[in-house]
């Protein structure tokens, strides 16, 4: 093995050992002792945790792969348009949800998503909370899969080594901190994970500007495609041309920005802060990490391009390709000594963090789905807390498991995988979320029909509609996450309404 790699791999083996290292310590805290603990860390988060650590849950591999990647292959408008919907999401999100959602959560004694939706609705057999943990384990489970393969993907590329053994080395790694420190172990992390992101953007983009020949190399090779620096064109690769990007397409992609009201592993954050008051605070270091981040993320995107017409990387001409942008240039720059390789190690350890403070948020809530919700809220098994706490921690490996059988084909596409996921916890949750927290007339049969057409709507767009091309062509998201609304209120104003009882604990939240 070469000197480079010998340091890349030597500061990545000590970010992993470090990760495994705060997974035992919490596990020592007793943070994994009781539901309340493993699933919510005891509502204790600091608002620095609370910001970071739902926003790195939040990007995933998707930041520093999936978004250069799509930026490198056609320009900004794809990128750029999904990044402006995620950038008011979250605002949005953090604006009219967290407060809310922190104070009904504790009103309702509820410690997950879907033990909200019950509690919230005093849905007494559990229907509600049975069918939220079956949509958390059918779109997890997929997301999860995306975060192994980008470790497989960084592995195989760098070393030249086997993808599946090292996106199951990367699977257990994971698994191991989480199941050992549960929600304090995982948001600890991610806060770690969040800054080895930001380095690695900023360490990326001043080397990948330098190995592209200059700023103004950058700039010549964007401006030589066409609409490739356009916000309503989008440079085609295949022809040279560029194609509209109509009206239509740009409400379709900034739709992305509707799913963070229904992303569990996200709204978890904001029930599990010590104060509510500090969701402020929360909400402006959130707001700010995540849009320079993504535009960072299609910086390098172009930047790529250009370095690859200068020959310092490959040229790309595939999504699951250039998604290895960063890859590439962490590759070139440990080449140069072992300092810089080391560097090199902690840009690469920067779409591990990506990788990794999703994955662990998504194994924990959907464990606590199946543990929790099906097992003993829905099912009525009686456990212990240490049966509880066991059946959580196997919940987390056999989800994991079947995420690295997903995850097994090396050229599935990142972005497209999460896309998919976005949309149905979009889609199935958002709506319901806004009209639980907001709308006093909504009732349990509303929120049934409104979980349950927008995931099955997810489904039917992607794979019945969708494809018929044109006008159809919109991101599924959008279109179920309007017909869950419209289930929702055509439904509870159809059926009874809520009982006294919902209306006052409503009233007691207040605004």
């Amino acid at each position: 093995m070469l000197s480079g790699q010998i340091g890349i791999l030597a500061a990545i083996v000590i970010y992993l050992a470090a990760m495994v290292y705060v997974g035992f310590y919490f596990s020592k805290q007793g943070s994994g002792n009781s539901a309340d603990d493993f699933y919510l860390g005891g509502r204790k988060l600091g608002p620095l945790v609370t910001a970071m650590s739902a926003e790195a849950s939040d990007m995933s591999s998707w930041l520093l792969m999936g978004l250069p990647g799509v930026a490198y292959l056609s320009g900004i408008a794809d990128a750029g348009w999904t990044a402006i919907g995620l950038g008011v999401g979250t605002y949005l999100n953090w604006l009219i949800v967290a407060q809310r959602l922190r104070r009904y959560s504790v009103v309702c004694n509820a410690i997950t998503i879907p033990d909200f939706f019950s509690r919230r609705f005093h849905d007494e057999k559990n229907i509600l909370m049975c069918i939220a943990a079956i949509v958390i384990l059918i779109f997890f489970i997929p997301y999860t899969a995306s975060g192994f393969k980008a470790i497989g993907t960084l592995f195989s590329s760098l070393f030249g080594v086997d993808y599946h053994m090292t996106m199951s080395v990367g699977a257990i790694v994971i698994i191991g901190y989480t199941v050992m420190g549960g929600f304090l172990a995982v948001s600890t992390t991610d806060l770690i994970q969040s800054i080895v992101m930001t380095i690695s953007l900023i360490v990326i983009v001043f080397y990948g500007i330098h190995m592209a020949g200059g700023w103004d190399e950058v700039v010549n090779n964007a401006t030589s495609l066409a609409g490739y620096l356009s916000m309503t064109h989008i440079h085609d690769r295949a022809t040279g041309d560029a194609a509209p990007y109509s009206l239509l397409t740009i409400v379709s992609t900034t739709a992305w920005g509707l799913g963070y009201f229904g992303m569990p592993h996200i709204l978890l954050r904001f029930m599990a802060i010590e104060d509510e008051k500090k969701l402020t605070l929360s909400r402006r270091i959130a707001t700010v990490w995540v849009l320079i981040s993504m535009c960072v993320a299609i910086l390098i995107g172009i930047i790529g391009y250009a370095a690859s017409v200068a020959g310092a990387i490959p040229l790309f001409t595939q999504s699951s390709e250039s998604e290895t942008v960063i890859i590439q240039f962490a590759h070139l720059l440990g080449q140069h000594n072992f300092l810089l390789s080391l560097i090199a190690g902690v840009v690469l350890a920067g779409i591990l963090a990506c990788t990794m403070s999703t994955a662990d948020s998504q194994l924990l809530t959907a464990a606590s789905g199946v543990s929790q919700n099906l097992m003993q809220d829905f099912l009525k098994i009686k456990m212990s807390t240490a049966a509880s706490m066991m059946a959580a921690r196997l919940t987390v490996v056999g989800i994991a498991i079947v995420s690295i059988f997903l995850a097994w084909n090396p050229d599935s596409s990142v972005f497209y995988i999460v896309s998919f996921a976005w949309a149905g916890f979009g889609a199935a949750f958002g709506p319901l979320v806004l009209f639980s927290l907001f709308w006093k007339r909504t009732n349990l049969q509303g929120a049934i029909a409104g979980m349950v057409a927008g995931g099955v709507m997810v489904f039917v767009w992607k794979y019945l509609v969708r494809p018929m091309g044109g006008t159809w062509n919109i991101y599924e998201l959008l279109p179920a996450f309007v017909v869950s609304a419209l289930a929702i209120v055509i439904v509870s104003l159809a059926t009874k309404a809520p009982s006294e009882e919902i209306c006052r604990e409503f009233d007691s939240v207040g605004k």
